[in-house]
């Protein structure tokens, strides 16, 4: 479909209000009936075939279409139609006759309503695949059952049903309509990834699409919070900042020309606006080799575009992290203390920075003999704050606050985008860790989605408790329209949540039976840092993606 068809289709969908529908009549065809065919036929009407059952073939203006169980086919005025089916059962299949109305104010008729009887603005032809062909069967026998019972309530009633029957229809379209657009921004997104070092232009990206450029830079903006030229930029200085960490003997000039900017200027500024610093200052941090003494001070560093140069080994370091950063290089440190020093030693760190509420004072000041170290006051201080003394303690604040900018910028997007499916649902986030359920509160990935994507905690969650302790019978009493669920890698932790999955306590919640649960691994989400939350973000735009 080209431009032009398609931003026509998109303002017909944005253009429902003004239409009007009215059932004329209903007939139900199945294998009792000697003739189910369609006659060839001009039809001036609009017409909905329910395949409750059976197939066959549609000719459509002398084009044919299978007629398959389970689907919907619209068929609109001054089209000539013929079927031929077979194969029906008891169930059979429905030809719904419609009408369609424009309400418009400015037509000359008293009313202001016109029946459209050419040019039909609806905006289906053709199959609808819809996924719960059942809901569509039985909402077509009760109209059927309602319009043919000769009392006019119930008849009136059948024409309330017909209209909801319609927007079933048309948001399972909108819903297959929709994927295909995600598929397909999608491919633009991994088609700038993958040509960045190319001069692109918004025609050409809209082009991939299939939309205008004026359709593509919004939709795109809307899906992932940025422009596709911004995105351009940023994933250009991305692989800049790569660059020189792996291999800093390049000159920043060859650097700037590889990944697609011939003006060494515009480069740099670039560069300083994205990353906070210029690119030489950048590659003397680099340079710099810093010791992530505990597991969460990894998030921390990453957020200061710092690859540890040591790191605890324990940690579990994931596909993402292999994908993204170079943790081959990454000196794994033992958890045995004393080995660990020991290592510490060996590598000559320029700075060492840890948690103080995981270090004793004894070993604080051993690492403090060894090199400059910062063991951040945990207890006292959120996340942002942690990043900022960090920040402060390595000269690099002018990197955390572009990075807390750009964060927050993230999170009014994604707020938006979220509360349009979430709306007022109360969410209760719980991880499954060995045989227990702990309740995710404060300090905790918790934090991103009740204090910066605004979601409602469900009743009886404590903010003020950093976890707690919850038996499965206890779940109910949350009242969760939503729930986020964690489980742990474990083998005792998949037990407890395959035999928790299985109960008819967990079953029988609210969130559960409407198919609201969202299920994310324990690492890296569940770390209190920087890095991680923005990670959260992220993947929240996906959670509940199409199950509204």
């Amino acid at each position: 479909m080209d431009d032009r068809n398609k931003n026509k289709e998109h303002h017909v969908y944005a253009a429902i209000e003004s239409l009007l529908f009215k059932l004329r009549d209903i007939t139900h065809m199945n294998q009792h009936m000697t003739d189910g065919d369609l006659k060839l036929q001009f039809i001036e009407k609009h017409m909905m075939l329910v395949m409750a059952s059976g197939k066959g073939r549609l000719l459509i203006d002398g084009y044919f279409v299978e007629l398959r169980q389970g689907s919907v086919y619209v068929l609109k005025p001054g089209h000539l139609v013929e079927a031929a089916i077979h194969s029906l059962d008891e169930r059979g299949f429905y030809i719904l006759g419609f009408d369609v109305f424009r309400d418009d104010s400015t037509t000359t008729s008293s009313d202001g309503i016109q029946r459209i009887s050419r040019n039909s603005p609806f905006p289906l032809q053709g199959e609808v695949v819809v996924s719960s062909p059942v809901s569509v069967h039985i909402a077509s026998r009760t109209i059927d059952q309602y319009m043919k019972s000769g009392e006019p309530l119930k008849r009136f009633r059948s024409q309330i049903l017909f209209q909801e029957l319609i927007e079933t229809i048309l948001e399972e379209a909108l819903l297959v309509q929709a994927a295909g657009l995600d598929a397909a921004l999608e491919y633009a997104k991994g088609y700038i990834e993958q040509h960045f070092q190319q001069e692109l232009t918004i025609e050409q990206l809209a082009k991939l699409v299939g939309v205008s450029s004026r359709h593509f830079m919004r939709l795109f903006k809307k899906r992932y919070g940025s422009g596709a030229i911004d995105y351009l930029t940023f994933y250009r200085i991305k692989q800049a900042q790569q660059l020189i960490r792996s291999s800093g003997q390049d000159r920043l000039r060859d650097i700037a020309r590889y990944v697609g900017y011939q003006d060494d200027i515009y480069f740099r500024r670039k560069f300083r606006q994205i990353s906070g610093i210029p690119p030489a200052a950048y590659l003397k941090n680099s340079r710099k080799k810093i010791i992530a003494y505990h597991n969460a001070n990894i998030g921390q560093l990453l957020a200061l575009q710092i690859m540890p140069f040591a790191a605890p080994a324990a940690h579990p370091w994931t596909d993402y992290y292999r994908r993204k950063y170079e943790t081959d290089s990454v000196i794994p440190l033992s958890s045995v203390e004393q080995v660990k020093k020991e290592e510490i030693v060996r590598s000559s760190p320029d700075f060492i920075i840890g948690i103080d509420i995981h270090a004793s004072v004894e070993e604080q000041n051993e690492m403090k003999e060894i090199a400059p170290a910062y063991f951040v006051p945990w207890m006292e201080n959120d996340w942002r704050m942690h990043l900022r003394l960090i920040a402060k303690f390595l000269d690099m604040s002018a990197i955390a606050e572009v990075w807390l900018t750009n964060y927050d910028r993230k999170a009014r997007f994604v707020r938006e985008e979220v509360r349009d499916t979430v709306k007022d649902d109360c969410l209760l986030i719980l991880r499954i860790s060995g045989e227990g359920c702990t309740i995710l509160t404060s300090r905790s990935l918790a934090t991103v989605f009740y204090d910066d994507l605004l979601l409602l905690p469900a009743n009886g969650v404590d903010r003020m408790k950093p976890d707690q302790q919850v038996k499965p019978s206890e779940l109910a009493a949350f009242a969760a329209d939503r729930i986020l669920l964690i489980v742990d890698e474990n083998s005792q932790s998949q037990l407890t949540w395959q035999s928790l999955s299985n109960s008819e306590v967990w079953n029988s919640l609210d969130a559960v039976a409407t198919n609201r649960v969202a299920v994310i691994p324990a690492y890296p989400w569940i770390e209190y840092t920087a890095f991680t939350n923005e990670l959260i973000l992220d993947e929240a735009l996906k959670l509940w993606r199409n199950r509204a």
